[in-house]
C-alpha cells in the first residue's frame, strides 16, 4: 500500500521531489518549517537596521515607473525584536498545547534554557569585558563591577549604566528580557493551560499598565524595553500556539486546497498590516516619539505577526516553501550567533576603516560604492562568523552538556 502522505506519485518521482512534496502535507508539530523563515526575516531586519545605522545605505529601485524605497523598513527595523520574543513565547508554549500530556519538568526547562543560552553568552561577554578593562573603557571600578555582575545575572537592562552606557555588546539586552521571562514561564504556562482567559488578561493587562506608567515618565528610555512591557507579546505567543494546535487537530495532515488558499490570503493581509505598522513607526520625529510609538504599536504588531505565523503553517505549498526551505532552515540555525555579533562587528568594521574609502566619512558623504561594500561585508562576515560559532562551538557544547546533565534537547 502506498504512503498516503506523499500522494500517488511513482516511487522515483517521490524520491526526486521529496523536498517539495513535504510542503503538500500539514505542518509538523515538532518543527514548524515556516517559523524558520519568520525568525530569519525578523533577525535580518533587526541586523539590517543596526548595519544601516553605521553605513546609511538606503536601497531603492524602480518598479513600473515608480521609485520604491525600503527606507521605512530600515528605520523601523528595531520593531522586529518584538517578533523574536513573540516567536519565543509561541515555541515555549507549544508543548503545553497537547491535551492530556504530561507537563514538562520545571527543572528540566531551566536546564535546557541555560544550556542553550549561557555558553554562547559567556563566550561573548567575558572576553569583551576583559578587553574593555585592558583598554580602559571604564572610568570607575564601580562601573566595571556593576557592568559585569549585571550581565552575568542577566539584569543589565535594569541599570542605567549597564543598559545605556555599557561598552559591552548593546544587543544583549534582549537576552536579559528572555532570561527573566524564562524564570516566570513555567508558572505562566501552567496558569495559561488551566485558566487561559484569566491568565491572558492578567499578562496583557500588566503590559498595558506598565507601558502606560512608562509613558508618564519624563524619560522612557529605561522602561520601554523592560520585561513587563512585553508580557502581552508573550501572551499572544501562547494564544498563537494554542490556535495552531487546535487548527492542526481540526485540519489533519492534509488541509484541503480551499483552506490553504484562505490561509495564504490571510498571510498576505497580515503582511500588509505589518508593513503599515512599520511605515507608521518609521517616521517618528524624535527619540521619545520612537519609544512611545514602539509601546503603542507593540500589541497590534504582535497580534498581526502571530496571525501570520499560524496562517503560514497551513498556507499553500509555495508559501511554506518560501518560508521553510533549507536555506531558511540553515540561517535559522545560525541566527542566534548572528544576532549576538552582527552589531558589534558592524561597529568595528567602521572603526577599522574597512572597506577603505577615499572619503574620511563615506557614510555622510554618500559614497555609494563604499556603503554597498560595507553593508555586504557586514552581512557576509557576520553570517560566516555565526556559522563557525554555531557548528564549532554552540552545537558541540550543547550536545556535550546535554549528555553530561541528561537534559533533553
Amino acid at each position: 500500500m502506498e504512503n498516503s502522505t506523499v500522494g500517488k506519485a511513482p516511487r522515483h518521482e517521490r524520491k526526486l521531489f521529496q523536498p517539495f512534496l513535504s510542503y503538500r502535507m500539514g505542518p509538523d508539530a515538532k518543527h514548524l518549517d515556516v517559523l524558520d523563515g519568520v525568525r530569519v526575516l525578523c533577525i535580518l531586519l533587526v541586523g539590517w537596521f543596526h548595519i544601516w545605522q553605521q553605513g546609511w545605505l538606503t536601497p531603492h529601485f524602480e518598479f513600473m515607473g515608480e521609485t520604491v524605497s525600503l527606507d521605512f523598513l530600515l528605520r523601523s527595523g528595531y520593531l522586529w525584536v518584538d517578533g523574536l520574543l513573540l516567536l519565543s513565547g509561541f515555541l515555549l508554549y507549544l508543548p503545553y498545547t497537547q491535551a492530556g500530556s504530561k507537563l514538562p519538568s520545571i527543572g528540566a526547562f531551566y536546564k535546557r534554557r541555560l544550556i542553550r543560552i549561557l555558553p554562547s553568552y559567556l563566550l561573548c561577554v567575558v572576553p569583551m569585558f576583559i578587553l574593555c578593562c585592558v583598554r580602559g573603557d571604564y572610568y570607575q571600578t564601580s562601573d566595571a563591577v556593576l557592568d559585569i555582575l549585571s550581565h552575568l545575572t542577566f539584569t543589565h537592562n535594569l541599570f542605567y549604566f549597564s543598559y545605556l552606557r555599557s561598552p559591552l555588546n548593546g544587543a544583549l539586552w534582549t537576552l536579559a528580557v528572555e532570561m527573566q521571562f524564562y524564570l516566570l514561564f513555567p508558572f505562566l504556562a501552567r496558569a495559561f493551560r488551566k485558566l487561559p482567559v484569566l491568565t491572558y488578561f492578567a499578562m496583557a493587562g500588566a503590559a498595558f499598565a506598565f507601558r502606560y506608567y512608562a509613558s508618564t515618565r519624563p524619560d522612557t528610555s529605561m522602561y520601554f524595553n523592560q520585561l513587563p512591557a512585553f508580557l502581552d507579546v508573550y501572551a499572544n505567543g501562547f494564544v498563537a500556539a494554542s490556535m495552531f494546535a487546535a487548527l492542526r487537530k481540526r485540519l489533519g495532515n492534509e488541509p484541503d486546497a480551499k483552506s490553504r488558499l484562505l490561509f495564504t490570503v490571510m498571510v498576505i493581509l497580515c503582511g500588509s498590516v505589518l508593513m503599515h505598522i512599520a511605515q507608521a513607526q518609521a517616521y517618528s520625529p524624535t527619540s521619545d516619539a520612537i519609544r512611545q510609538g514602539q509601546m503603542d504599536r507593540r500589541f497590534s504588531l504582535s497580534v498581526a505577526l502571530a496571525c501570520l505565523m499560524v496562517c503560514a503553517a497551513f498556507s499553500l505549498p509555495v508559501m511554506r516553501f518560501l518560508l521553510g526551505n533549507r536555506v531558511m532552515h540553515f540561517l535559522s540555525l545560525i541566527s542566534f550567533q548572528f544576532y549576538i555579533y552582527h552589531q558589534m562587528l558592524a561597529v568595528k568594521l567602521k572603526e577599522w576603516g574597512f572597506p577603505p574609502s577615499d572619503s574620511t566619512q563615506p557614510w555622510i558623504d554618500g559614497d555609494f560604492r563604499w556603503q554597498l561594500s560595507y553593508t555586504l561585508c557586514c552581512f557576509v562576515f557576520a553570517l560566516v562568523l555565526a556559522a563557525l560559532l554555531t557548528f564549532l562551538f554552540e552545537r558541540p557544547i550543547a550536545r556535550a552538556l546535554r549528555s553530561r546533565t541528561g537534559a533533553e534537547k
